[in-house]
């Protein structure tokens, strides 16, 4: 039987934890010093912070660190079902650490990079615009990938790329999150959860329907199982 701690949970753990540690700690750091990172700096921090956990994890678990991705390639046949419910559970613990490590770290801060619809942005826009953004990334992380596996110097430029454009012009109005689990942590220990389930939904539903557009612009087998 396959053990339920491997290699590549605990891959999915760290490399979480790293990229929400930094992306959200840049946005807390930029918070209690009035400005001092800018937003361009949390973009570029979240676009680094991601490309390089894809070199460091991207051929031990495919660095999804993300369980709309998770989701995404199962539904692609990139990803065994079976496998689905550790990864998203080693996804939210890797962030409810990097979230709770930065609440001791600053408890001045309010949010911890907590997630929300900018002032006067209507949160069905909001739902919208996190949809889109993560149809855009998974539409990159799917045609760069091999099976569930982000492997190689362009596949983890790409994806950090991506991220880091939609942080610099999207980040103003929802955050950019494209991730339920970097966006739940900061709800529930900030205690801000008013928004939270565009949050959680979204992103799923962007994350699928980029696996649908590949099925129709790419070959009948781009979506065939290769884990």
């Amino acid at each position: 039987m396959e053990k339920y701690v491997g290699k590549k949970e605990i891959a999915e753990l760290i490399g979480t934890f790293a990229m929400v540690f930094c992306g959200c700690g840049a946005m807390t750091v930029d918070e209690i010093t009035g400005g001092s990172i800018t937003h361009v700096g949390v973009a570029i921090t979240w676009g680094l912070i991601v490309m390089t956990m894809i070199y460091a994890f991207g051929e031990i678990s495919g660095a999804h660190f993300n369980p709309a991705v998770t989701v995404a390639f199962a539904f692609a046949k990139k990803f065994e079902w079976k496998k689905v419910p550790r990864y998203l559970l080693f996804q939210t613990i890797g962030v409810f650490l990097a979230i709770g490590i930065l609440w001791v770290l600053f408890p001045e801060s309010e949010s911890f990079g907590h997630t929300y619809p900018a002032e006067g942005f209507q949160p069905y826009k909001a739902f919208i615009l996190e949809l889109l953004l993560t149809f855009f990334l998974m539409v990159v992380i799917i045609n760069v990938s091999t099976g569930s596996k982000e492997i190689g110097t362009m596949a983890a430029i790409a994806v950090g790329a991506v991220i880091l454009l939609e942080a610099m012009f999207a980040g103003p109005m929802t955050k950019a999150s494209m991730n339920p689990a970097r966006s739940l942590a900061p709800a529930i220990i900030s205690g801000n959860i008013q928004h939270l389930w565009l949050y959680l939904t979204a992103p799923f539903i962007g994350a699928l329907l980029a696996v649908v557009s590949c099925k129709l612009v790419k070959d009948d087998n781009c979506c065939d199982k290769d884990c």
